[in-house]
């Protein structure tokens, strides 16, 4: 485990700006409570706030969404379980030169995180973000720019890297039990009922405002395909299964190696069940791939990533999770089903571990956050700190640029490009709709 830290006490420069900082938030504060912001009052926003209140370390002070009904409710539930009045608003420009907090919880749609994250490490706040980092490669990489000028921690929500199973299974990785790694296959399968039939558009609830919901990206019909939840399954806001699902094991992958990028990454996908994507003004449906394969050629290994939203996976053991294939066995790492290590050896036995999860979601959001606070206080890196997650975050990033022109990229991982691919670079960004701007790397 000596290696592992010493890898994730260098992985980023926003770490050695943050340690060398002085003190903002001192270790003689132990115990004192956070003026917290949560941008993005839905569920799962709420979902991660109130593991911040069950800490005790945070007084909730603004709340903001686009949705004044979905803020209302969600003031009153905060109201009825901390005793705090927090201040609602629709703008989070607005929350920020106001409210002043010192923390904020990012837990919008993903082509919202790098416009809020990035403003709220200007206004002085320590970040707490929802995987992934952005939405595209370049936004991910002003973040971690802001991270660094800001000298601020940002938390990213990959909450498998403290999850108590996932970390006794990267020990038996480590300790050579699997034998030699020479392949990954992450995988993420559910079942389906043909093809999509598009939903009407309609006018947006009363108290939304969906141009400020699109924001930076392209303006959409509202839909009730796309709010609430649905856009994860919408291309112009996140980047489908691999992006939501595969950032997850994708990070299980860059943790246990410790590489910094792959060398290649190829990636195809497709619509043959769902059929073509529609988009008039009338109705629409979703335009995310019902299947997408990714290859990520690493220097001593390959991983394979497969998603697919037909036929189930009732053939093997496990429907998700990571395989990872070594000289003496296979090592299984799952959700609910914790991880199991099957011998080549008909000799050995299998090991197993259960699953430590919190209920009822079945994530470890408490721990990620007992240490994004533990982080501040005594100016460490966090366990899911920007400079691991970036990493992690551009990966479905490149698989969803090969899947767009169509061909595998070389990656340099030093200056973050596609190598002699100007097409590919060109989509590293994108433009952003007026007047918002693209934040600069």
């Amino acid at each position: 485990m000596t290696l592992s830290r010493r890898r994730f006490l260098s992985a980023t420069a926003a770490a050695t700006a943050y340690l060398s900082a002085p003190y903002i938030l001192r270790g003689a504060d132990a115990g004192r409570k956070y003026r917290t912001a949560l941008i993005g009052s839905g569920w799962w926003g709420k979902n991660i706030l109130k593991e911040g209140l069950a800490s005790g370390r945070c007084k909730v002070t603004s709340l903001c969404d686009v949705d004044s009904a979905n803020l209302e409710v969600s003031a009153d539930q905060i109201a009825a379980l901390s005793g705090d009045d927090p201040k609602t608003y629709q703008d989070y420009r607005e929350l920020l030169e106001k409210d002043k907090p010192e923390v904020v919880i990012v837990a919008t749609p993903d082509h919202w995180h790098a416009l809020t994250t990035i403003a709220a490490l200007k206004a002085g706040a320590h970040v707490f973000v929802e995987k992934p980092t952005g939405h595209t490669v370049n936004e991910s990489r002003a973040m971690l720019r802001a991270s660094q000028q800001a000298e601020r921690l940002v938390q990213v929500g990959l909450h498998r890297r403290i999850g108590p199973h996932h970390v006794s299974a990267m020990k038996f990785l480590r300790s050579g039990a699997v034998g030699k790694v020479g392949m990954v296959r992450l995988f993420v399968h559910g079942g389906g009922t043909g093809p999509e039939k598009p939903t009407p558009n309609s006018a947006p609830p009363d108290g939304m405002d969906w141009n400020m919901w699109c924001g930076p990206a392209p303006l959409r019909p509202f839909n009730t395909k796309l709010h609430p939840g649905g856009w994860r399954n919408f291309l112009d806001y996140a980047n489908g299964t691999i992006g939501d699902w595969g950032v997850h094991w994708l990070d299980q992958v860059m943790w246990w190696s410790g590489e910094k990028y792959p060398k290649r990454v190829f990636s195809t996908a497709g619509r043959p069940i769902r059929g073509a994507a529609i988009l008039n003004d009338r109705e629409q449906t979703t335009d995310t791939p019902d299947h997408q394969t990714a290859t990520f050629e690493f220097q001593d290994f390959t991983c394979v990533w497969e998603n697919r939203a037909f036929a189930g996976n009732d053939a093997e053991k496990h429907k998700l999770g990571a395989y990872f294939y070594g000289t003496k066995g296979t090592l299984h790492i799952g959700w609910r089903d914790g991880w199991t290590f099957y011998p080549t050896s008909s000799n050995e036995k299998q090991v197993h571990e259960d699953a430590q999860l919190q209920q009822p979601d079945g994530h470890n959001i408490k721990l990620l956050w007992a240490d994004f606070i533990e982080a501040i206080e005594i100016r460490r890196p966090g366990v899911a700190d920007i400079g691991l997650a970036h990493r992690s975050s551009v990966l479905p990033m490149l698989a969803q640029v090969s899947c767009k022109v169509g061909r595998s990229l070389e990656w340099d991982a030093d200056k973050e490009l596609v190598i002699n691919d100007p097409q590919a670079n060109a989509l590293l960004s994108r433009p952003y709709r007026a007047p918002w701007v693209y934040p600069a790397i």
